[in-house]
C-alpha cells in the first residue's frame, strides 16, 4: 500500500507532505482545485512519461517520491529480482526532472529506467477512472481476470508449458521440411559432390602433413645428389679403394720393398686409408640408402596436394574444411534418405504434444466455465446494492478456432451485459460491457468487479478517479458503501464531489488552492471532527454553507460509522 507521497515543484504545489492510511481515503476539493495534480505526480512515480511542462513555474526542477509497503506483494518483489535490486518490504521511489528535459528515477537509492519504474509500478497501484473503459473492453483482461479470481494461475502455467512444447515441435517440422525441399532441389548436385569427395577423401590436417612430408622429401632428393657425386667420386676408374689395396699387395710382394725398413710406414700407411676408404664408402652408400627420398613417393604426395587445392579452388573452400564439406553433404543426403522416417517420428511427438496441450486446456477451460458462474453470481450481487438491479452480467466462454490456441489456453472469454432487463425476463439481449450507453452505469460496474474480484487482486492500492460522475442520492451512497467494502482489503483512494462517498473515508484529505506569496499554490490537508464536517457540508450545500447542510454532514458521518 501507498505510505507516504511527497511533492517538490509539481505544477501549483510548492511542497506536500501526505501521509496515507489504509482502508479507503476520500480526497475532495472544489473543481480545479488540483486534485489532478495529486494523481499526475503520482503517475510520474509509478513511471508515467515525464513532461518538463508540470514542473511549477519559476522552478529548475520537480520532484516526487512514495513510499510502499510490499510486505505481501509477491509481484512487486519478483519485479525487484529481476531488476537484480536489493529485496526489501518497503519500497521509496523518487523521479526528479528538470526544465530541460531530463529525468532521473530511484528505487531505494539505485537508478532505474523509466520502463523499468513503470513495471513495477503496474504491480503497486491499479487506477481507474470515470472514462477508463480499457479493462472493459479488453477480452484478453477478461480470460486474465477469470483466470486470477478461479486461482487457476498454476493451471494456466501448465497449459502454457504444453502449448510451448507443442508449438516447438511444430516449428521443428517446418524448419525440417524447409532443410528438406532445399536439400531435395539440389539433391543431384549433392550427390555429385559426394562422390567427388568421398572419392578424394579429405582428411583434416592433411595438407599440411603432405607439405611438410613433400618439403622433407625434396630435402632428401638433394642430399641424394651430393652422395652419389660423392660415392661416384670414390669409385670413379677403378675406385680408390681399389687402388689403395693394389698399391698395398705390390709393395709386399717385392723382397726388395717387403723387407726394406723406409716402406714399411708407408705400407702401414696404405693398410690404413684402404680400411677408412671402405669404412667411408660404406658409411656413404648405408646414408644414401636410409635416406627418405623416394621418386615416387614424392610423386604421389605432388599429385595428392594438386587434387586437394583442386577441390578447395572448386568448392571455395580452405583444403582443411573440405572434410567438413564432406561430412555435411553426407548429412543433408541423409535427411533426405530418412526425411520419411524423421518426419513420421517428429509429426508421432508433435501430435502427442498437441494431445497433451489440448487434455490441460480442456481441463483449465471446464475450472474457468464453473468459475464463471459464480462469478456471475458475484458480481450482480454487487450490482444490487448500486442500484443496478435491472443489470444482468454474463460471462461468455467461447472455443477459438485452432489457429488462435495459445498459451492461455483454448477459450475466448467475454464479459457482457444487458440493462434494464425485467424480473423473470427470459430473451435477454447481451452486448459487451464497453457498449453500455450510461457513463454512471459503466462506473458502477467497474466497482461492482473490483469488489467482486477484490479477494484476488495483487495490486493493494486502487485509485479511483472520479468514477461516481453523474450519480447522486442513492446511488451516491450505495456507491460510498462499496467502496468502504473494497477498502477492507485493499487501500483505495477516490477523488469525490459526493458527501455520501466522502463520508464513508476512513481518511478524508482536502486539495484547495491557496495565494501565498502573490503566487497560487495547491495545499493538501488532512481533516478530522469539525473540519471534515465542514467539507460535507460544503460538498452538499456548494459555496454557501447552511445549518441544515450541517446537520446533513453530521447525519452523513453518524450513518458511515
Amino acid at each position: 500500500m501507498l505510505i507516504q507521497l511527497s511533492i517538490r515543484n509539481i505544477i501549483l504545489i510548492e511542497s506536500c507532505d501526505i501521509a496515507l492510511k489504509s482502508g479507503l481515503c476520500v480526497l475532495s476539493g472544489e473543481t480545479g482545485a488540483g486534485k489532478s495534480i495529486l494523481l499526475d505526480s503520482l503517475g510520474l512515480v509509478l513511471g508515467a512519461r515525464a513532461d518538463s511542462s508540470l514542473i511549477r513555474g519559476g522552478e529548475a526542477q520537480g520532484a516526487v517520491s512514495a513510499e510502499f509497503d510490499i510486505t505481501r506483494n509477491i509481484a512487486a518483489k519478483n519485479i525487484l529480482a529481476e531488476l537484480d535490486l536489493e529485496p526489501a518490504d518497503t519500497l521509496i521511489i523518487r523521479r526528479s526532472l528538470t526544465s530541460d528535459g531530463k529525468t532521473r528515477a530511484l528505487i531505494n537509492d539505485q537508478s532505474v529506467t523509466a520502463s523499468a519504474l513503470k513495471r513495477i509500478g503496474e504491480t503497486l497501484v491499479e487506477l481507474h477512472g470515470q472514462h477508463d473503459q480499457k479493462t472493459l473492453q479488453d477480452a484478453v483482461l477478461h480470460r486474465a481476470m477469470l483466470t486470477d479470481y478461479a486461482k487457476l494461475t498454476d493451471a494456466q502455467k501448465t497449459v502454457a508449458e504444453h502449448y510451448h512444447k507443442w508449438n516447438e515441435s511444430k516449428n521443428a517440422i517446418a524448419e525440417l521440411l524447409k532443410e528438406v525441399e532445399l536439400a531435395t532441389r539440389e539433391q543431384e548436385y549433392l550427390r555429385h559432390m559426394r562422390g567427388e569427395l568421398k572419392v578424394l577423401n579429405p582428411q583434416f590436417g592433411e595438407e599440411d602433413t603432405l607439405t611438410t612430408a613433400r618439403a622433407g622429401m625434396m630435402q632428401s632428393e638433394k642430399m641424394f645428389e651430393v652422395l652419389n657425386e660423392a660415392i661416384g667420386e670414390l669409385n670413379s676408374g677403378k675406385g680408390v679403394l681399389s687402388a689403395l689395396r693394389n698399391s698395398q699387395r705390390t709393395l709386399t710382394r717385392s723382397a726388395l720393398t717387403a723387407t726394406a725398413e723406409v716402406f714399411a710406414p708407408i705400407i702401414e700407411g696404405l693398410e690404413k686409408a684402404s680400411i677408412e676408404a671402405e669404412e667411408a664408402l660404406y658409411a656413404l652408400e648405408k646414408i644414401g640408402q636410409e635416406a627418405q627420398f623416394d621418386p615416387r613417393k614424392l610423386e604421389e604426395m605432388e599429385e595428392r596436394l594438386f587434387a586437394l587445392k583442386a577441390a578447395g579452388r572448386k568448392y571455395n573452400l580452405p583444403v582443411d574444411e573440405l572434410a567438413v564439406l564432406r561430412d555435411e553433404v553426407d548429412e543433408k543426403l541423409a535427411i533426405i534418405d530418412s526425411q520419411e522416417h524423421k518426419l513420421k517420428a517428429m509429426k508421432m511427438a508433435e501430435s502427442e504434444a498437441k494431445s497433451e496441450f489440448l487434455n490441460h486446456a480442456k481441463k483449465l477451460s471446464e475450472q474457468r466455465r464453473k468459475a464463471a458462474i459464480k462469478l456471475e453470481s458475484a458480481i450482480e450481487k454487487e450490482l444490487t446494492p448500486l442500484k443496478m438491479e435491472g443489470t444482468r452480467f454474463r460471462v461468455r466462454i467461447d472455443n477459438l478456432e485452432e489457429t488462435n490456441w495459445g498459451a492461455h489456453g483454448i477459450d475466448y472469454v467475454q464479459f457482457e451485459c444487458a440493462t434494464n432487463v425485467s424480473k423473470g425476463a427470459k430473451d435477454i439481449t447481451y452486448s459487451s460491457l464497453g457498449k453500455i450507453a450510461s457513463g454512471g452505469e459503466l462506473s458502477r460496474f467497474m466497482l461492482a468487479m473490483k469488489v467482486a474480484l477484490s479477494s484476488v487482486g495483487s495490486v493493494s492500492t486502487i485509485i479511483f478517479d472520479e468514477i461516481d460522475t453523474g450519480t447522486g442520492g442513492a446511488v451516491a451512497d450505495a456507491i460510498g458503501k462499496r467502496l468502504a467494502e473494497l477498502g477492507k482489503n485493499s487501500q483505495v483512494l477516490v477523488v469525490t464531489h459526493l458527501p455520501q462517498v466522502a463520508a464513508r473515508g476512513s481518511q478524508h484529505l482536502l486539495i484547495q488552492k491557496q495565494q501565498k506569496n502573490k503566487k497560487i499554490v495547491t495545499n493538501v490537508t488532512e481533516l478530522s471532527g469539525e473540519e471534515r464536517q465542514e467539507e460535507l457540508a460544503r460538498m452538499l450545500a456548494g459555496e454557501t454553507i447552511t445549518t441544515e447542510a450541517r446537520k446533513a454532514a453530521q447525519k452523513l458521518l453518524e450513518q458511515a460509522a
